[in-house]
């Protein structure tokens, strides 16, 4: 288990696909984590809705295929498919936006998890070209950290809050996110000082 928050974000693999789709506007952001948990442990705490809110938010809703769910104050959805303890698909609806997020789970030796995570979206060039993939990247990074201290630690740790979000490690962590989805961005094929510009963007608006 890595300890501090930053230091966290150098485990986690990080990919962004170039713009495509039939109206050339999909953009796809991809990560990566192996978890020291056991492979059902991890699955309890993304599909169970009582587990949920102990590392990322409060969440609503009928837990099963074709069923639709509500993260207070934030996204919702339908879920597409649940495969335990191995794939879970659903739709991320916000702000009249709908876009799809895919987990998929593998063992790994030593009752390790490999996490894997992808979150498919259409989205507008110009906005894209403000704030960049970190938009909603930091956020899933947030997630992911909140849910590897949950299920390595066996802690209670959602880190989207005010409180957590106002510390110096959570400016620190954001500042180190949104680089780091920076670079993710370059490597894809955007322009670096444009894709560096919208980072710092994403930093100001995470951390006001």
């Amino acid at each position: 288990m890595v300890d501090r928050a930053v230091d966290s974000l150098q485990v986690v693999a990080r990919e962004l696909s170039p713009f495509g789709g039939d109206e050339s506007k999909t953009r796809t952001l991809r990560m990566s984590r192996t978890l020291a948990a056991p492979i059902g442990t991890v699955w309890a705490a993304i599909t169970e809705f009582d587990r949920i809110p102990q590392w990322f938010m409060p969440v609503g809703g009928e837990a099963r295929i074709g069923g639709h769910y509500q993260l207070e104050g934030n996204a919702g959805g339908e879920i597409l498919a649940c495969d335990a303890p191995r794939t879970l698909r659903i739709t991320w609806e916000y702000g009249g936006d709908v876009s799809y997020v895919t987990v998929n789970l593998a063992e790994k030796g030593s009752g390790a998890t490999l996490f894997d995570f992808e979150h498919a979206a259409d989205v507008e060039p110009d906005r894209w070209g403000e704030y960049g993939p970190g938009a909603v990247g930091v956020g899933w990074d947030m997630g992911l950290l909140g849910l590897a201290r949950h299920v390595e630690l066996g802690i209670a740790t959602p880190l989207e809050t005010p409180e957590w979000s106002a510390s110096d490690e959570a400016k620190a962590f954001i500042a180190g996110s949104s680089e780091l989805w920076a670079e993710a961005a370059i490597a894809s094929g955007d322009d670096p000082d444009a894709a560096a510009a919208a980072a710092a963007r994403t930093t100001a608006a995470y951390t006001g």
